[in-house]
C-alpha cells in the first residue's frame, strides 16, 4: 500500500476532469456523488497509508516514489517523485479529510446554482494541487502545486462571474500572490546554484555538511530562506501581502473554509516546516519570520474587532492565527507551528462551514447586526460553533489551548523567542477570544433582528443533515486533536515525537543553553497568564454585546480613532492605491500608453502609411493616358540606360 500511495492525488485529478468535461450534461445529483466520491476515495487511501505508515520503525518513516525524469538540463535534474513522511502524512489527512468534509457540505450549500458541476471541478482540483504540493519530494514539484493552488483559488473567489466585487478579489488575490512567488522562485535559483539540486532530501544533506552551524551574519542561507519566505508571505497572508485575504470572502463560503483552513493559506507554514534544516542555520531570516508573524497576528486581531461581516471576521481571524504559526516556526518550534496548523484546520473549517449554515438560514444574509437569537432556532450550528470559538479562544481542554499554549511557551522559552513575542501572543489571545465571543453574541444571542412582520420576508431555511454533520465531526476533532500534543507537565507530546524524522537535519542548539531551561512552574505560570487574557476578553465582550449593548457605541465614538483605523483595515490598501497603483496607472497612461503606444509605435506605422500615400499619390501621375508622355518615359529611360552602359565601360 506504501509504495503506491501517490494514486490517492488521482481520484480528485479524475474529477476535476470528468466534472469540468462532461459536468454541465451530468445532473446536480452525479455531479455531487462524483466529485464527493473523488475527495472521500483520496481521503480514505491516506487514512489506510497512514494505518500502514505508523506500524513502520521511526527510523523508517520516509517512503518515496519516482515516477519519471521530469526536467533533465545540464546539471539540472528534476524529478516527478513522491515522499510520505511524517509531516507530509499529517498535512495529507488534513487536505483530504477536511476537503471531504467540505465537499459533502458544499452538496445542499451549493443546491441550484447553475455553476454546480464548474464548481465542484474547481474544488476537486484544489485537492490535487495541494495534494501535489504537499507530497512533492523536491521544491520545484512544490511549486507546481504552490501555483495550481493560486489557479484554484482565483477560480473559485471568482465563481461568481456576474459579480464585479467577485472577479476584483480574485484577480486581486491572483497578483499578490504572483508577488510573493517571485521570491519563492528566485529562491529556487539560488538554492540550486548553492547546492546544484531541489530535492528536499539531498538539500537537506547538503546543508548539514556545508553549514553545521548557524551562518555568522547575513550569508547565502539567510538570502535563500528570506526569499522563499516572501513567497510564505503571500501566499498565507502575512504582512504586508494579506490585503487579498479578506476579499477572498466573495466567492462561496465552502470555498472561504477550504482555502482558510485546510489549504492554500497553510502552504506557507508547511513550506517552512519543511525546511526547517535551512531556516534553523539563517537566525537573521527566523528573526524577520518570528517578528512578521507577531505583527500579522496583532494587526489582523485588530482589525477583527470592529467587522460586521460573519465572514470578515473569520477572516481577519484567519490571517491572525496564522501569524501565530508564523511566530511559532520563526522561534524554531517548527513542531508546535504544525501542531497549531492541525488543530486551526478543525476549528476554522467548523468556524466557517458554521457561519455558512447562519448565511444560508438568513437567506445570504451576513451582517452580524441583523441576526441575533438564532440558538433557538439552528441548535446543531449553535453548539458546534461555541465548540469552535471556546477552541480558538484557547480554552483549556478545548484543541486551541494545547496548540496555542505550546507556541506561546516557545515564543518565550526559545533562544529566537523572548518577552516581547510572548507578549505580544498574550494580547493576541485576549483579543481573539474577545471579537469570537463578541461574534457569538451577536449572531445567537439577543433580540432576533433578522426577524419581521414582514409576509414578504421568507422564514428560516434549516439545514439539512448534509450541513448537519460535517459540523458535528469538526467539532468533536476541534475538542480531541489537541490530546494529541500534551504539554509536557501533563503528558507525552505525541505529534513532537511523530515529526521528529521529518526534522531530523534541524540545527539544534545546545540543550545546555540557559535559554533553553524549562521550568515546569514558570511553564504554569504562563499557562495561567494566557488562560485569564482568554477569560477577560470573554469579559469584556460579555459586557459590551450581553449587558449593555450602548457601551460599544460609545467607546466607539470616544475612541474614534483607532476605531477608525480598525474598520479601515490600517488603510493599506489605500496606501498601496497611493504609493504603486496610482503612479503605475498614471505611468502606464502617459508614457506606455501616449508616449510608447500612441507617439512611437501609431507614430511608426501612421507615418509609414502616409508616406506611403504621398508617394503613391506622386508614381500615379505617371500612369495620365497619354501616348506622349509613356513614349518621353520610355526616351527618359533609354537615355539614363545608356549613359549608365557609358561610364561603366569607358
Amino acid at each position: 500500500m506504501l509504495e503506491h500511495f501517490w494514486i490517492l492525488i488521482l481520484f480528485p485529478l479524475g474529477g476535476a476532469i470528468l466534472n469540468g468535461i462532461f459536468g454541465k450534461r451530468f445532473s446536480e445529483r452525479t455531479t455531487a456523488w462524483l466529485s464527493c466520491l473523488a475527495s472521500g476515495s483520496s481521503f480514505f487511501i491516506s487514512l489506510l497509508a497512514f494505518w500502514k505508515f505508523a506500524q513502520l520503525p521511526s527510523d523508517q518513516r520516509m517512503v518515496s516514489h519516482h515516477l519519471f525524469t521530469w526536467i533533465q538540463s545540464g546539471d539540472f535534474v528534476a524529478e516527478f517523485s513522491f515522499l510520505l513522511d511524517p509531516l507530509s502524512m499529517v498535512m495529507i489527512l488534513i487536505v483530504t479529510g477536511v476537503g471531504f468534509l467540505i465537499h459533502i457540505y458544499s452538496v445542499e450549500y451549493m443546491a441550484g446554482d447553475e455553476g454546480y458541476y464548474r464548481y465542484f471541478a474547481y474544488l476537486n482540483l484544489f485537492i490535487f494541487m495541494m495534494s501535489l504540493l504537499v507530497l512533492a519530494d523536491n521544491y520545484l514539484l512544490m511549486f507546481v502545486g504552490w501555483e495550481g493552488v493560486g489557479l484554484c483559488s482565483y477560480l473559485l473567489i471568482g465563481y461568481y462571474l456576474d459579480k464585479k466585487s467577485a472577479g476584483d478579489a480574485a484577480k486581486k488575490a491572483f497578483v499578490v500572490n504572483r508577488i510573493g512567488d517571485v521570491g519563492f522562485i528566485l529562491g529556487l535559483f539560488l538554492m540550486f546554484a548553492t547546492f546544484g539540486t531541489v530535492n528536499y532530501l539531498k538539500v537537506f544533506e547538503a546543508v548539514s555538511h556545508q553549514f553545521p552551524q548557524p551562518l555568522g551574519g547575513f550569508g547565502v542561507l539567510g538570502a535563500i530562506t528570506l526569499l522563499l519566505f516572501i513567497g510564505a508571505t503571500g501566499k498565507s497572508a502575512q504582512f504586508p501581502l494579506y490585503v487579498w485575504l479578506p476579499d477572498a470572502m466573495e466567492g462561496p463560503t465552502p470555498v472561504s473554509a477550504l482555502i482558510h483552513a485546510a489549504t492554500m493559506v497553510t502552504a506557507g507554514v508547511y513550506m517552512i516546516a519543511r525546511s526547517a534544516a535551512l531556516y534553523s542555520r539563517a537566525p537573521e531570516t527566523l528573526v524577520v519570520v518570528a517578528l512578521a508573524g507577531a505583527l500579522t497576528a496583532l494587526l489582523a486581531a485588530a482589525m477583527a474587532l470592529v467587522q460586521r461581516d460573519i465572514k470578515k471576521v473569520l477572516a481577519y481571524s484567519t490571517i491572525s492565527q496564522l501569524g501565530y504559526m508564523f511566530l511559532a516556526v520563526g522561534v524554531g518550534a517548527f513542531g508546535a507551528g504544525i501542531f497549531h496548523l492541525l488543530t486551526h484546520a478543525f476549528f476554522k473549517a467548523l468556524l466557517f462551514l458554521g457561519s455558512g449554515s447562519v448565511i444560508m438560514a438568513l437567506h445570504h444574509e451576513q451582517n452580524l447586526f441583523k441576526m441575533g437569537g438564532l440558538r433557538r432556532h439552528l441548535m446543531v450550528t449553535f453548539y458546534t460553533m461555541w465548540i469552535a470559538t471556546l477552541a480558538i479562544s484557547g480554552v483549556p481542554l478545548f484543541s486551541g489551548f494545547f496548540s496555542k499554549d505550546e507556541i506561546l511557551w516557545k515564543a518565550f522559552n526559545s533562544l529566537y523567542g523572548g518577552t516581547l513575542l510572548w507578549s505580544i501572543g498574550i494580547l493576541v489571545a485576549g483579543l481573539t477570544s474577545f471579537y469570537m465571543f463578541r461574534l457569538m453574541f451577536l449572531a445567537f444571542h439577543g433580540q432576533e433582528n433578522w426577524a419581521t412582520d414582514d409576509a414578504e420576508i421568507p422564514p428560516l431555511k434549516i439545514p439539512s443533515a448534509l450541513v448537519r454533520v460535517p459540523l458535528m465531526i469538526l467539532a468533536f476533532f476541534s475538542v480531541v486533536a489537541g490530546y494529541i500534543g500534551l504539554p509536557g507537565y501533563w503528558g507525552d507530546n505525541r505529534l513532537e515525537g511523530f515529526l521528529a524524522p521529518s526534522f531530523q537535519y534541524q540545527y539544534l542548539e545546545p540543550t545546555a543553553s540557559a535559554a533553553a531551561h524549562e521550568s515546569l512552574t514558570l511553564e504554569l505560570f504562563l499557562t495561567a497568564v494566557a488562560i485569564l487574557a482568554g477569560l477577560l476578553g470573554m469579559a469584556m465582550a460579555y459586557q459590551l454585546y450581553v449587558r449593555d449593548h450602548l457601551l460599544a457605541h460609545r467607546l466607539a465614538e470616544r475612541f474614534s480613532l483607532p476605531y477608525r483605523l480598525f474598520r479601515g483595515k490600517f488603510f493599506l490598501d489605500e496606501l498601496y492605491d497611493w504609493a504603486l497603483l496610482r503612479p503605475v496607472r498614471k505611468g502606464a497612461r502617459s508614457i506606455l500608453w501616449k508616449g510608447v503606444d500612441t507617439r512611437i509605435i501609431d507614430g511608426i506605422v501612421n507615418g509609414t502609411a502616409s508616406t506611403m500615400q504621398v508617394w503613391s499619390n506622386k508614381i500615379k501621375r505617371i500612369q495620365s493616358g497619354y501616348v506622349r508622355a509613356y513614349a518621353a518615359w520610355i526616351l527618359t529611360g533609354a537615355v539614363l540606360i545608356s549613359l549608365y552602359y557609358y561610364w561603366t565601360f569607358s
